[in-house]
């Protein structure tokens, strides 16, 4: 059985581009999160000044607020004021980060559309099985490591947040702008540090999910040539169809002899049938040729029918070389073949 045999040949070309239609790809959860992440941080301070304008200026709206009755049509008017700022603000990073998931998606496994992860399974909804994932092996790794990443990223990002704690008695007596001018310069001091961890993360996680992803998918021998089978047809169907295909031409070949003027023969060998027909063709045609049995056979039909036999070991062999059957008789062979005929008609061989 194919699946009892040791898998340990990388998988075919055709095995790939299976898994990937049925949506099984190598894409690593945290190279896509750092792509993201990376994206979103640039993002970030691309529209710090942006966002900080936005935020003032709805800082001064409240503020001009203050003397005014809280009504209910003041209450709505802050409501939509807040949510249009506030979308101003998210909309334009919301959609940097969307296209930077789909793009640290491409960047991994390439365009890859298909809808048939889509489709209904219901096989999933077997709660056994569906519970023997949850306690996996696989499952317990993926937890192990969500879990030593997690607590990584945040003990290096905890020692440099408390060095800036440090920092804040002295902050607090800056004014506004540069209190968040020092927020910016930390801001990005701890996300270079953050990205660098994640990063080597993302690293480690490419790797191994790439080489299980492979080794998941290595066949064995018999299943590499059962693909192979598969693509290219069964050899022995192949070779009955061509042996149908040989047996077909060669009835249609013998059945051309009777019609034949001559033909040329080696005496032990080869057989050449010729006909030559001044309203269809400009030369004279091969319409059978053989050697050994077939030869003999051609000889038999030529002899049964009244066609003549007539021994040219040098003109049998150049024919049965040089000219397929159907074809005409090349030109440095017109001589040759014109004396046979000729003798052929003069002895009256011809068959009528």
């Amino acid at each position: 059985m194919a699946d009892d045999q040791e898998k340990t040949e990388e998988p075919t070309a055709k095995k790939l581009a299976d898994a990937r239609e049925e949506g099984n790809v190598p894409r690593s959860q945290d190279t896509a999160g750092v792509i993201v992440l990376f994206v979103a941080i640039l993002a970030l301070l691309a529209m710090f000044s942006f966002i900080a304008d936005h935020l003032l200026s709805l800082t001064k709206y409240y503020f001009s607020l203050m003397n005014h009755p809280l009504e209910q049509v003041n209450l709505i008017d802050i409501a939509i004021v807040t949510f249009r700022e506030f979308l101003i603000m998210a909309l334009p990073f919301t959609l940097i980060v969307a296209i930077a998931g789909v793009a640290g998606t491409v960047a991994q496994i390439g365009f890859n559309f298909t809808t048939k992860p889509l489709a209904p399974n219901f096989s999933k909804l077997d709660p056994i099985a569906g519970f023997a994932n949850m306690v996996s092996m696989q499952k317990v790794i993926e937890a192990l490591k969500i879990t030593f990443k997690s607590f990584a990223a945040m003990g290096v990002g905890f020692i440099f947040f408390w060095a800036y704690m440090k920092e804040l008695p002295t902050v607090a007596l800056f004014s506004l702008w540069d209190q968040m001018a020092w927020f910016k310069e930390k801001a990005i001091i701890l996300a270079a540090v953050m990205l660098v961890v994640l990063f080597l993360f993302a690293v480690v996680d490419l790797f191994l999910t790439r080489k299980h992803y492979f080794d998941k998918l290595k066949m064995s021998m018999q299943e590499i040539k059962d693909e192979m089978k598969n693509m290219e047809g069964d050899p022995h169907v192949k070779a009955k169809i061509r042996q149908i295909q040989m047996q077909a031409a060669r009835k249609r070949m013998m059945s051309a002899v009777p019609h034949a003027d001559v033909v040329v023969t080696n005496p032990t060998h080869y057989a050449v049938a010729i006909k030559y027909d001044e309203t269809k063709h400009n030369a004279p045609v091969v319409v059978a040729k053989g050697v050994d049995n077939i030869a003999v056979q051609i000889k038999k039909i030529a002899r049964e029918n009244g066609v003549h036999v007539m021994e040219s070991p040098p003109l049998a062999r150049a024919l049965y070389k040089d000219v397929e059957i159907d074809h005409p008789v090349p030109e440095a062979l017109f001589v040759a073949v014109a004396e046979v005929l000729a003798y052929v008609y003069k002895m009256g061989k011809k068959k009528k």
